[in-house]
């Protein structure tokens, strides 16, 4: 089957159209009260690998209709004018998710350099994904 455009044309196309922010400012926004990292990795990538300390996990699946003020699983930490710093494992799944955002006119969104095994490799800050109690 000859697609007529691949994953990797669609992740250098968004290259182009997005901000990516560099490790090392991307770590100067660690605790900045204006900035979210979305780590918009699979659950249990998370679990086994760990994510960025206070970083909000808002699965890839689900993070157009967590965006977006007119559905009905919309997040108001999302309307809130924030910088937000997307990520996930190498960049490409953040890459395309930070275009679609940027296309739906999601402000001041980007996606991190590398992506979390960049983060991890370079040494930077890592925290267990903290498990929320169920509701009986």
């Amino acid at each position: 089957m000859k697609l007529k455009i691949g994953y990797q044309e669609l992740i250098a196309q968004a290259m182009h159209q997005i901000e990516t922010v560099p490790l090392k400012q991307a770590k100067e926004y660690l605790g900045d009260a204006n900035t979210i990292f979305v780590d918009i990795r699979d659950l249990r990538e998370l679990e086994r690998d760990g994510m960025i300390p206070n970083a909000l996990h808002a699965p890839r699946g689900m993070l157009e209709f967590w965006v977006d003020p007119d559905s009905p699983y919309f997040k108001p930490i999302f309307g809130e004018g924030k910088r937000l710093i997307l990520y996930c494992a190498s960049a490409w799944r953040s890459a395309l998710a930070t275009e679609t955002l940027q296309k739906m006119g999601v402000p001041r969104v980007c996606h991190l350099e590398g992506g979390f095994t960049a983060w991890k490799n370079a040494h930077l800050p890592t925290a267990l994904k903290q498990h929320k109690p169920r509701s009986a």
